[in-house]
């Protein structure tokens, strides 16, 4: 990568307003995280068992001003000491990046600074670089998360290949539907890895889907039919159904395939690197497995901790650093794009 030699250090305002969070963050040089304010909508999204995209935007218009500012404060910096902007302008939810990408345009406007688009998959790629100061490209990622299930070749900063990618439901979406189904309700990630921790994983045979024409690619609706049939099959002979098997039994079931499709990728790919990223990446069991099989291959094993694993501004401030020292500047025609392409 080609990068412009900076001479004095660079500090990075970010944005993040993809989905559900309203965030803001300070990094300087590309790995010193000054600051990272995140405002959730959990308990508000709770209440309709997902997301609603309009209640997602009315709040981030709320709360967009003063996490900004709250970013600045905990940092100890001004908008004077801000070298550029960086915001998160796809993929998501359009309204809720539409949020972030209008504050971050009109900061740049009236101020000067120079704006940086991110696109949100490369700032959970670049979550890795906050805890790992010695990771560099090139490296494989999973990228893990409610909407993106991507195994990712990091070629460079803010380089990526696709080299598999699911089919239909994404690894989080198919938590947050098996939650749902079995009573555990919103968000289903974090209460499926909590409750799998009193089931047996093994009580259940759940399928785990392999595509014929890519063989790094991922499929979960099958799996998540499985799990729905198995709870209808119940309820219609009257049997108990153990919330705590099924949930271990499910989670075992992506986990299997997530590591299996991974490290298949970074043997045949020549990798001694692995990473994963996203809000599954937070997941126990998973973390515990990819520990377990990259040790056994030799193979270095990176993760970010789980508050920079779900939706942050500091992943983005990140991304942003390595694009803005490769040149790259947006004008104020920036606007959201919700199915931009990594």
């Amino acid at each position: 990568m080609e990068v412009k030699e900076v001479t004095n250090d660079v500090y990075i305002l970010a944005i993040e307003s993809s989905c559900d969070e309203t965030a803001a963050s300070v990094v300087k040089n590309g790995r010193e995280v000054l600051s990272n304010i995140i405002s959730s909508q959990i308990d508000l999204h709770t209440l309709y068992g997902g997301v609603v995209p309009e209640i997602a935007s009315r709040k981030h218009i709320e709360k967009i001003n003063p996490v900004i500012e709250e970013a600045l404060k905990e940092a100890g910096v001004t908008l004077k000491d801000i070298t550029a902007i960086a915001v998160t302008y796809g993929p998501g939810l359009v309204g809720a990046l539409l949020v972030g990408v209008s504050a971050a345009k009109a900061l740049s406007f009236a101020t000067g600074i120079p704006l940086v688009g991110v696109h949100h998959i490369s700032g959970h790629i670049s979550a890795n670089f906050i805890e790992h100061k010695e990771l560099e490209p090139p490296f494989a990622c999973l990228v893990a998360s409610g909407g993106h299930s991507h195994l990712v070749i990091v070629r460079d900063y803010g380089e990526y290949e696709i080299v598999g990618r699911t089919r239909d439901d994404a690894a989080g979406e198919a938590f947050d539907k098996v939650a749902r189904a079995i009573g555990l309700g919103y968000p289903g990630g974090p209460k499926i890895d909590r409750l799998a921790k009193e089931g047996n994983p093994n009580a259940i045979a759940f399928p785990r889907a392999k595509v014929a024409e890519n063989e790094y690619d991922f499929s979960f609706s099958g799996l998540k039919s499985a799990v729905l049939n198995y709870l209808n099959g119940c309820q219609m002979k009257g049997e108990e159904v153990n919330a705590a098997d099924v949930a271990a039994s499910f989670q075992k079931a992506v986990i299997d395939v997530l590591v299996e499709h991974s490290l298949h990728a970074v043997k045949a790919y020549g990798f001694d690197k692995f990473a994963i990223a996203g809000g599954v990446a937070s997941n126990s069991s998973l973390r515990a497995a990819f520990e377990q099989e990259c040790a056994a291959g030799n193979i270095t094993f990176y993760h970010p901790s789980p508050i920079y694993c779900t939706d942050n501004a500091a992943m983005i401030g990140v991304a942003g650093y390595y694009e803005y020292i490769k040149g790259v500047r947006h004008g104020y025609d920036l606007n959201a794009v919700p199915n931009l392409r990594l």
